[in-house]
């Protein structure tokens, strides 16, 4: 170990060491600026050591920068510029190009608070981290945490999550897409994401750019390729970034939320579209990328909850510290009343502050922003929130910096009684057949007496049981207790809930399907409105006719005389309780529609891929850890997420021609057959047949869309393709070297054994070709020296064999090797992979070697009527024409 790497370790464990590792983050001015100060020594002490011998100083820095935030969040804005200077002081000693990071913030109302010393304290990190060129660590299987208490008293815990890196690919399906799954806990106030991107020091990484796709409650629906979606499915853009990695190894970026919403997050990274080359594994090392995303999280342990009805006085210290509270929405809270009051500042001057309800999500918020000036009580009214949610509030001073500001907030609800149902308690059978009304069983309630009841106790909506039934991974069916029709009324809406929170539901895709049945409608001229909406049902069709909730927005659908039909695709649905709600609307008003009733027909059901991918594509399962999601693999020049974009398709012509090139091309074998049984190398005529037969069928269950048909499974056909291609390279090296028939015989199977072993541990690595062609290779030139030697003049010694027969039959060989290597590719495999069969096939014919000349080709030995026999010497290399 060198002096500097000495000095280094001493250093860095005594600086880190007063960076703090324990609880020791205190709100103290001189505590702040003198861990800003420590940390400025710690960027010198890496510039001057940027050694990879210490493995753990990422973590260090991520460490010391997450204390140094922490701790600056709980001494305010008023020391930011002091903190600042500590941080880029020795700013100038760190020759990296890439320190002007950019820091992504994402705004929604009031979105985020001004940047200030946090953004430079991101520049920071950024550039320590890059200068430190330290491996990155795998994650930690518990989070890391630090405490802060904030001057108005509220204990903040911070916490730093890690998933290991993962390697980049270039992006043709969403397979390629590498997604990374978070959990935001409860009650957090802030996130902030670390992105990391690095590439290889290889000649062959170039500049490249990485999009970083990000989503709220499932993974994100992304089109990198401009494809179309299938029919009635449900698309919004996801909220995407991108990192440029030029001259840079590494670019390290930060992207910050405030008030996220609680649960699962989601990013997918990628490269750009693939160019389609086939490459063979082992000819070439692509470049490497990677990609890492660590989250940094700041919540609020004792987070002031505000009780329905019950006023609740609060004060804002300042500007820079608002103020978060939250209420818990009661399941059938049909509206909510948010009142804040009493709004008084010390400065005695106007009151200025601005309310933010919800949190934000990706890749759309709907977070509600009301601004309050003057003495004036400030209201906002809230409908369709969600059910059984804590709701985050954030008040916030815009007055001056010094100005507190005390206030009241009140919150009230209005509940929504649903009507009366079939009862759980006889469900003894989900059998519809089963479900009979007895005694002390009620029944729904229709027509007539399902409107009285509403007038008696004010109903507001219909509520019908729904079974959720799991069929398999991401597979789930829901099932109607009281039958697959359902009744729609004009006077409050028919609801059904539609379970998808269980964390396993989002990687698949939710399908809706509704069906009038036109019999049952009175009203020609009714419409039935339909929402399908998350987290919160629509409780307003026949009033607003808008299908959007207090923080989400809806998917509308609809059925009438006219379309009777309507079907909803809903592509990785987030991760909460969904709900369809039916109500019927006339064109004239309710009156109009009061003794109106409509029979509807509900399928739901979750499925990996819609449709199976179709007939040209192929529904893979993929996993992230332990989070399973779906995606389809296209074929046939089709596209899209559920491979039903034509615009590239091959025509059923072009599949069939693509079919037949690939499978007759290895008629070709048959000349190489015939020459093989012609000069008696009957064992090398056998394998040959043996390839041509599964190279045949093989092909012809390769392809993609209708013109396929499979033997016998297609993992099968593949090994014995492969097994039967490479063994033949190897008995007709063997045969031309012309050693002994015993060795000969020895080292086919002995080879053909090996070759077997290694195709079943990588069967597409280049070595279980060219392997046992360099070792068929050395053994035919050893006895090819061998026999020259021997007899003293160069072997083979003829030249019309070398013209006629060794020459074309070795340049068809390289022809096809380098067609095989470097010219293949994805749209034309089909006629390039035909001229590899012919050139292969053609090349064996050509390089078989010829037959004993002194014996003739099916020569059975000579039996004379005295019973002695001829004995017959077989001395190939004497007699042997070569």
């Amino acid at each position: 170990m060198s002096l500097d790497t000495v000095k280094y370790t001493f250093e860095s464990k005594v600086m880190f060491a007063a960076c703090g590792f324990s609880s020791c983050c205190m709100s103290q001015e001189d505590s702040v600026l003198y861990r800003a100060r420590v940390f400025s020594q710690c960027a010198q002490v890496l510039s001057r050591n940027r050694s990879r011998h210490s493995s753990c100083c990422r973590l260090h820095i991520l460490w010391s920068w997450l204390r140094l935030f922490h701790c600056s969040l709980a001494v305010g804005d008023s020391f930011a510029v002091k903190i600042n200077a500590a941080l880029v002081t020795q700013s100038h000693l760190i020759p990296w190009t890439g320190r002007s990071s950019v820091a992504h913030r994402i705004s929604s109302g009031t979105g985020l608070r001004s940047q200030g010393h946090k953004g430079l304290v991101s520049s920071a990190v950024t550039t320590l981290v890059c200068s430190c060129g330290c491996s990155v660590p795998s994650a930690p299987s518990h989070p890391s945490s630090c405490y802060a208490l904030s001057p108005s008293g509220s204990l903040f815990v911070s916490e730093y999550f890690s998933q290991s890196a993962q390697r980049l690919s270039f992006y043709s399906w969403y397979g390629n897409a590498k997604v990374f799954h978070f959990h935001v806990p409860e009650d957090t106030v802030l996130l902030r994401w670390l992105l990391q991107a690095s590439r290889g020091k290889e000649p062959e990484c170039t500049s490249m750019e990485v999009t970083v796709h990000f989503r709220y409650g499932a993974p994100p629906v992304i089109n990198p390729l401009g494809t179309h979606f299938p029919a009635n499915a449900t698309v919004r853009p996801s909220y995407n970034i991108s990192i440029t990695l030029s001259s840079t190894v590494q670019n390290t970026t930060f992207v910050n939320i405030t008030t996220p919403a609680a649960g699962d997050w989601f990013i997918a990274a990628h490269l750009p579209e693939a160019a389609g080359r086939i490459e063979v594994k082992g000819f070439s090392t692509p470049c490497t990328y990677m990609f890492q995303a660590d989250m940094f999280v700041l919540r609020l342990t004792d987070m002031p909850v505000l009780e329905p009805g019950v006023a609740m006085p609060q004060t804002i210290v300042s500007p820079a510290k608002p103020l978060h509270v939250k209420v818990f929405v009661p399941k059938y809270a049909a509206r909510m009343w948010f009142e804040l009051r009493s709004c008084v500042t010390s400065e005695r001057k106007a009151c200025a502050v601005r309310v933010v309800l919800g949190s934000i999500t990706l890749p759309q918020s709907f977070q509600r922003i009301v601004t309050c000036t003057g003495n004036v009580n400030c209201s906002i009214s809230l409908d369709s929130l969600p059910w059984e949610k804590w709701l985050q509030i954030m008040v916030e001073s815009l007055g001056t910096a010094n100005a507190s500001v005390s206030l009241e907030m009140l919150a009230s609800f209005t509940d929504c009684r649903p009507g009366s149902t079939s009862s759980f308690l006889n469900f003894s059978s989900l059998n519809q057949s089963q479900a009979g009304s007895g005694p002390g069983s009620p029944t729904p309630p229709t027509g007539m007496a399902l409107r009285n009841a509403s007038d008696q106790r004010s109903f507001c909506l219909q509520s019908q049981p729904v079974v959720r039934e799991d069929l398999d991974v991401v597979s789930v069916r829901y099932r109607l207790l009281n039958g697959p029709s359902v009744a729609v009324y004009s006077i409050f809406p028919t609801l059904l809930l539609l379970n998808l929170n269980s964390g396993m539901d989002s990687g698949g895709s939710l399908v809706v399907n509704l069906l009038l049945n036109k019999t049952s409608l009175s009203q020609a001229n009714a419409t039935v409105v339909a929402c399908v909406s998350a987290a919160s049902p629509v409780l307003s069709l026949n009033t607003t006719q808008n299908c959007s909730t207090a923080f989400f927005q809806g998917y509308p659908l609809s059925v009438s005389t006219s379309s009777a039909e309507a079907m909803l695709i809903v592509l990785y649905p987030q991760t909460d309780d969904w709900f369809l709600s039916l109500q019927l609307i006339c064109p004239k008003g309710r009156s109009e529609c009061n003794a109106a009733e409509a029979k509807v027909t509900v399928i739901a059901y979750l499925t990996p891929c819609f449709n199976d991918c179709g007939p040209y594509g192929q529904c893979s399962l993929l996993r992230r850890h332990g989070y399973l999601y779906a995606g389809c693999s296209c074929k046939a020049g089709w596209s899209g997420w559920s491979c039903t974009d034509d615009t590239k398709a091959q025509s059923v012509g072009a599949q069939n021609l693509a079919t037949l090139l690939l499978t007759l091309s290895n008629l070709m074998f048959l000349p190489a057959i015939v020459v093989a049984v012609y000069r008696y190398y009957l064992v090398e005529a056998s394998v040959y047949t043996y390839t041509m037969f599964f190279s045949t069928f093989y092909h012809a269950c390769d392809q993609p869309g209708i013109a396929v048909m499979c033997i016998m499974d297609y993992d099968t056909l593949q090994y014995c393709d492969f097994l039967g291609s490479v063994v033949s390279i190897w008995v007709t090296i063997l045969c031309m070297s012309r050693v002994k028939k015993i060795l000969k015989y020895v080292l086919f199977v002995l080879g053909s054994l090996l070759i077997a072993m290694s195709l079943q541990l990588d069967r597409r690595g280049v070595w279980n070709m060219m392997g046992p062609c360099l070792f068929a290779l050395v053994i035919m030139i050893s006895a090819w020296v061998y026999h020259g030697v021997k007899r003293r003049h160069c072997y083979p010694s003829s030249w019309k064999r070398w013209v006629f027969y060794l020459l074309p039959g070795i340049t068809l060989a390289f022809i096809a090797i380098s067609v095989y290597a470097f010219m293949e590719t994805n749209e034309n495999y089909y006629y390039t992979h035909s001229i590899w069969h012919v050139l292969v096939a053609g090349s064996v014919a050509f390089l078989l070697p010829p037959r004993d000349k002194h014996k003739k080709p099916w020569a059975w030995s000579q039996k004379l009527t005295c019973r002695y026999q001829i004995c017959q010497n077989d001395r190939e290399e004497l007699y042997a024409v070569t």
